[in-house]
């Protein structure tokens, strides 16, 4: 495979602009799309498209335009029917249009999961209305957990304790959901110990794992990540497996975010994303090659290690509070007195509330340790809105 290849890169936020740094380290062109202009990937890609995911004709024109040899998806919300009809017509779809597919929508993935492949999971149910919800959430119990089908990084996902709170819940859920479609998951909640992402390597020799990254949560969104958590190996071993069984039926080859709940030895499947995960930010101070590196060599057909270390490290989110469309920074100094600290500023055009404009990073000789200087790094950068 050359490594001169061309890329046309579906969604341009800040994964998509480290996975840009790392392509194009690897001699690759890279086209980035998103549907506003000046997106964090695009201002270090060789060119830009701004156009809707969800437009599928606009997806195909600029797919013809520039006829890559990999078509790579940062975001769900695609038209991802069209990802497979070029595909068929010869294209490759990063890792697949069947991932692509499948993994846009959090029922294609559980059914695939649960039904097919028999991984553990919780009790769920689907529901595409208010009356629907209040059925499904009889069949599992409270608490549960209803989120969008489709969303991105947590939107729209609320935890319900009772009957009551399932109109606000739905309502959360639809004005957090991507796409067109109006349908939530409707799942037991998992007295889990803690969650894991376990970032998964499908390249052409074989499957590779990233050690497992710890994370917190609010709002469905993550606020801090750490790596590597310690597990069993019992437990270690059975994600592991799941994970491999998952990507395996997928197919194609790239990095794959797949969550597990974990509580003691018992890991339950949660999701899967075909592509750098949120929470593996951390593997930019943790690992020798970060996720987007090794997304890029999976990609690129490029040798993947059997054995993937992590020294101890942790990521803080830098959150915006306001919408705004002037945006400067400050604290950077301060942020990054501490030695073994590092930021990133993802150069986001426009703010809004909770958005996440940046990232602290850092490594000690523990995690308790890297949690501290991440958080106090995050704290000590400053956003300044307006003139």
């Amino acid at each position: 495979m050359s490594h001169t290849a061309t890329i046309l890169l579906l969604g341009s936020g800040e994964l998509g602009r480290e996975f840009v740094i790392s392509a194009k380290r690897l001699g690759a062109r890279v086209i980035a799309c998103d549907a506003y202009d000046n997106a964090p990937a695009m201002q270090l890609a060789d060119a830009r498209e701004v156009f809707s995911m969800l437009d599928g004709a606009a997806l195909r024109a600029v797919a013809e335009k520039h006829r890559p040899d990999f078509i790579v998806p940062e975001i769900e919300a695609i038209r991802t029917e069209v990802l497979a009809e070029l595909e068929r017509e010869g294209l490759t779809v990063v890792p697949s249009a069947r991932a692509a597919q499948l993994t846009m929508n959090r029922d294609a993935i559980r059914d695939l999961a649960a039904e097919e492949l028999g991984l553990v999971t919780s009790r769920y149910r689907y529901a595409e209305s208010l009356e629907q919800v209040r059925e499904a959430a009889a069949f599992t119990g409270f608490p549960c957990v209803i989120k969008p089908v489709m969303s991105s990084s947590g939107k729209g996902q609320s935890t319900v304790r009772s009957a009551d709170e399932l109109q606000a819940a739905w309502d959360t859920a639809v004005a957090g959901m991507r796409g067109d479609r109006a349908r939530v998951i409707v799942e037991a909640f998992i007295a889990f110990d803690y969650e894991i992402t376990l970032l998964t390597v499908r390249h052409r020799g074989g499957v590779s794992f990233c050690p497992p990254i710890g994370h917190r949560q609010e709002r469905g969104d993550y606020m801090e990540s750490w790596q590597p958590i310690p597990m069993s190996d019992a437990a270690l071993a059975e994600a592991q497996d799941m994970a491999r069984k998952v990507v395996d039926n997928l197919g194609g080859h790239g990095l794959f975010g797949v969550e597990f709940f974990v509580a003691g030895d018992r890991v339950i499947f949660s999701e899967l994303s075909p592509r750098p995960h949120d929470t593996g930010m951390v593997t930019l101070a943790s690992q020798n090659l970060s996720e987007f590196d090794l997304h890029a060599r999976a990609i690129l057909g490029l040798p993947i290690p059997q054995e993937i270390r992590a020294r101890p490290a942790a990521s803080a989110v830098i959150l915006a509070d306001r919408d705004s469309e002037t945006l400067s920074y400050s604290g950077l100094a301060e942020a990054l007195a501490e030695d073994g600290t590092d930021l990133r500023i993802f150069a986001k055009p426009t703010s809004r509330p909770h958005r996440r404009m940046g990232v602290a990073l850092a490594t000690a000789n523990g995690i308790d340790e890297a949690r501290r200087k991440a958080c106090d790094a995050a704290a000590k950068v400053a956003i300044h809105y307006g003139r």
